[in-house]
């Protein structure tokens, strides 16, 4: 799966900030529609990704950002100086079992709370079951 569709995951995770911060979602190679089993396995947390498409990420996206959290884009990613990177290192779920699906949702979770707690942000464990 392309890297577009786990910052997805990851931008759903942050719903409880969102009056906070500004979130976009964005891919360097997106592809055309959301992993079937990524969707099934937000949609048991309560996430319906039924209408969203990958995006491609724009310099323009990059450099209204304060912080840009990659996973595995390299240097097909934009580059801006002044603006923070994070390269968050996530197992690619593309072709994987719900349960494996399951752990990097979780692994993404816990990548969401340490970056808000690190910025000053909560969020609660209302995002519904199957989170740790």
């Amino acid at each position: 799966m392309p890297p577009e569709e786990r910052v997805d995951r990851a931008e759903v995770h942050d719903r409880r900030a969102r009056d906070e911060i500004e979130v976009r979602s964005a891919g360097s190679a997106p592809a055309d529609e959301i992993n079937p089993v990524v969707a099934e396995v937000m949609n048991e947390i309560g996430i319906d990704l039924t209408d969203r498409k990958p995006k491609i990420l724009t310099p323009e996206a990059v450099e209204a950002s304060d912080v840009v959290i990659t996973m595995g884009c390299g240097d097909a990613c934009p580059y801006y100086p002044g603006t923070r990177y994070l390269d968050w290192k996530l197992d690619d779920p593309a072709g994987q079992d719900r349960a494996t699906v399951r752990a990097i949702r979780t692994e993404i979770k816990r990548h969401v709370r340490d970056l808000l707690a690190e910025i000053g942000l909560r969020i609660t464990d209302e995002a519904g079951p199957g989170i740790e």
